[in-house]
């Protein structure tokens, strides 16, 4: 899907023309060149609305960098206390109803929604009523069921309680209709539409970035986890873990763009920087990556042959992430970037650099260091890195909890997994620890670090309130409802905010 440099745009005619009854004339054509009744009427008109289904997983970067930010494993960093201030309000827990990223993300999330609810309404019919069949349209439509149950789960793990609709895509009309359903009734729903994807999805698409049945079932049993049904969570977990993926040996290696999409990705969202994107105002809204530019060094420069480039100092890891490793983990080196040691070995490349000026730890996010060559156009906005999701070694993981916290638990299969995911960091057998949860859980940091889970992963096991100082009980498991939503559309907020 990194070949795909334009998203087709669907203008949706609303029902506002039918209080213009002077307007008897009007043809929407005048004004557009594709309507409502043009579109969906060919195969190719299906499958790009389905790739424009997919478009906002690339908007969702900055969900990622909240996970981490928010926690013990980064500080949000930058130039001074008021930079990226609605990052700063994450990592000081002084979140405020007006913050622009929880608004953003909402937006986002519920923009994915609305592109499958459209696509997934006119499944047997288009708008003229007429049913336009072509081969492989079911497992098209699973790839469309699970991003509808992606972005569903995004919202509830950051709102709780949220607005869940499937019928339609919503309109100006329904604003001030809305309400919240019970986070119960939207973890049914996800769990429903994993189930319709599993069913007609193939387990792999030759193009890379597509989702299939594996993904489908780890997302669900990672689901399933967030719920506590571990034995459904142990159960779904074991087809992905018995597929065809595999651990890569070079643990750095996989976040290279010779990695992307290797033996250890289930899934991961695509991006490019085919087409040069310039819009400062909507930083995320391009083909590139955005939050690669934020975690790499102010100032970096040196020799031409150096392969870092420079970035802005934010989502930098704490030392109390460095700490947590042990001696002889190479997780070590390819997650936390120390730019003065670097300097030290690498005296023939001249490195330079600003120290951060604000919450500085020395530390970088290696996993998504900024690299030369690596973006065009407005260079900020359009790093290619994709973003890994769900990786095979995260399966393993939520496998070995599943099975550990089972009504049955099977502690010599979670031991085998735990020990797979040990074996590859230390690169040999003698660093194996006991198969408990609270070791898996540990094991989920050191793994998963700067990926976007450690949050989540502490408010789910309910860890938060023990290891993060500031983390209020009965208010920070979940984010306030954007401001807006609560003027516009009439919403409840969130207790505490």
């Amino acid at each position: 899907m990194k070949n795909i440099n334009k998203i087709i745009g669907i203008i949706i005619l609303l029902s506002a023309f039918t209080s213009c009854q002077n307007w008897v004339d009007f043809n929407p054509h005048d004004e557009y060149k594709v309507t409502e009744a043009d579109f969906l009427q060919t195969e190719s008109d299906y499958q790009q609305m389905a790739v424009s289904c997919y478009t906002p997983t690339q908007w969702l970067n900055q969900l990622y960098v909240v996970g981490d930010v928010a926690t013990d494993n980064a500080t949000a960093g930058g130039e001074n206390a008021s930079d990226v201030g609605r990052l700063q309000e994450m990592d000081d827990y002084t979140i405020t109803t007006n913050n622009s990223l929880i608004a953003d993300l909402w937006k986002v999330a519920y923009e994915g929604v609305n592109r499958t609810n459209y696509l997934i309404s006119y499944k047997d019919a288009n708008s003229l009523g007429n049913t336009v069949e072509f081969t492989g349209k079911e497992a098209m439509y699973g790839e469309i069921y699970f991003l509808r149950a992606y972005y569903y789960f995004d919202l509830v793990k950051m709102y709780g309680d949220v607005v869940l609709f499937t019928d339609r895509k919503l309109g100006v009309e329904d604003f001030g209709t809305l309400q919240r359903s019970p986070k119960a009734d939207v973890y049914a729903q996800i769990e429903k539409d994993l189930k319709a994807a599993i069913e007609v999805l193939p387990p792999s698409n030759p193009e890379l970035g597509r989702v299939t049945k594996y993904a489908a079932q780890a997302l669900l049993g990672k689901v399933y986890l967030y719920e506590n049904k571990f034995d459904e969570a142990a159960a779904m977990l074991e087809n992905v873990v018995n597929g065809p993926f595999s651990l890569v040996t070079d643990f750095d290696s996989m976040f290279l763009t010779d990695g992307e999409n290797g033996p250890e990705s289930i899934f991961e969202v695509q991006y490019s920087n085919g087409s040069p994107y310039y819009n400062w105002g909507g930083a995320t809204r391009g083909q590139g990556n955005y939050a690669v530019q934020q975690c790499g060094v102010r100032g970096l420069s040196g020799t031409a042959d150096m392969p870092y480039a420079a970035g802005w100092s934010t989502n930098l890891p704490t030392q109390d992430l460095a700490n947590a490793y042990e001696a002889g983990d190479q997780r070590k080196d390819a997650t936390v970037f120390d730019v003065e040691q670097y300097k030290i070995d690498n005296p023939s490349l001249n490195v330079s650099f600003d120290v951060a000026p604000y919450k500085n730890t020395g530390l970088y996010n290696k996993k998504y260091l900024p690299r030369k060559g690596h973006t065009s156009g407005q260079v900020e906005l359009n790093y290619d890195n994709n973003q890994r999701i769900i990786r095979y070694a995260d399966v393993l993981l939520m496998a070995a909890e599943a099975n550990v916290r089972s009504s049955a638990p099977n502690i010599p299969k979670a031991q085998g997994y735990l020990n797979m995911v040990r074996d590859r960091a230390f690169g040999d057998a003698s660093h194996r620890v006991t198969a408990t949860k609270e070791a898996i859980w540990h094991e989920r940091r050191l793994e998963l670090a700067m990926e976007g889970d450690r949050l989540f992963d502490l408010i789910r096991t309910g860890q938060a309130a023990t290891v993060l100082p500031n983390f209020i009980v009965g208010k920070n498991e979940i984010f306030p409802i954007p401001q807006r939503e609560i003027d516009i559309s009439g919403l409840t907020q969130n207790p505490g905010y």
